[in-house]
């Protein structure tokens, strides 16, 4: 409400400073971790040995935003598939689903910790991480060392730089003799050509 009505974007220019951003984020985070905690701990109490729906409703505690806008894009009738969020899994997403992994595995007595500590080393993991990201002005995913060569070997994806089909120049050597001669049209050239063919 703030936002929109504050005289002269007072309010909105306050939080877009860096320190204010910096402390709404942290504040953001540590209130995603209590709501996959109380998500978690929830449906344990509902069903006790319901390990998906805990995972679940862990995730939907955490990150429902993201996951029902999907949900209001189809309604609204824009939906796109390629927006969608358990495909293209952001950030928050994937740390609330890892989240909520680990405090299943807690609830379940699998894990040799003590909630609150759980509690304590996922907001620390989730503050850090979130605030160096937004203080870098980082859209990067901090997992993506990780899922990288995990993908390639699960899916056995090929590495970008060896391509494998025989487009363009090869990673043994340089371009054949023949591609060698041919330059590649410049775009001054392209419009010249264009503009004659409209002619």
């Amino acid at each position: 409400y703030m936002v929109f009505y504050f005289p002269k974007d007072l309010y909105y220019r306050l939080c877009s400073l860096l320190p204010v951003k910096l402390f709404v984020v942290a504040g953001k985070e540590v209130t995603r971790v209590r709501k996959i905690a109380a998500g978690v701990a929830h449906a344990h109490h509902v069903y006790k040995r319901g390990y998906v729906v805990m995972v679940a409703v862990g995730i939907a505690k955490g990150a429902g935003s993201g996951l029902l806008a999907n949900l209001e894009q189809l309604l609204r009738g824009v939906w796109k598939p390629n927006t969608n969020e358990l495909l293209n899994m952001s950030f928050p997403t994937k740390a609330t689903l890892l989240g909520a992994v680990l405090f299943t595995v807690e609830a379940a007595g699998w894990l040799p910790l003590s909630e609150e500590f759980l509690i304590l080393i996922v907001t620390i993991f989730l503050v850090t991480t979130k605030v160096t990201l937004t203080a870098m002005h980082s859209h990067a995913s901090p997992f993506d060392p990780i899922e990288t060569p995990l993908c390639g070997f699960l899916f056995g994806a090929a590495p970008p730089d060896s391509d494998g089909h025989g487009h363009g120049q090869s990673s043994s050597g340089p371009a054949a003799p023949a591609q060698q001669g041919k330059a590649e049209p410049t775009e001054p050239a392209l419009r010249k050509r264009k503009s004659k063919k409209a002619e």
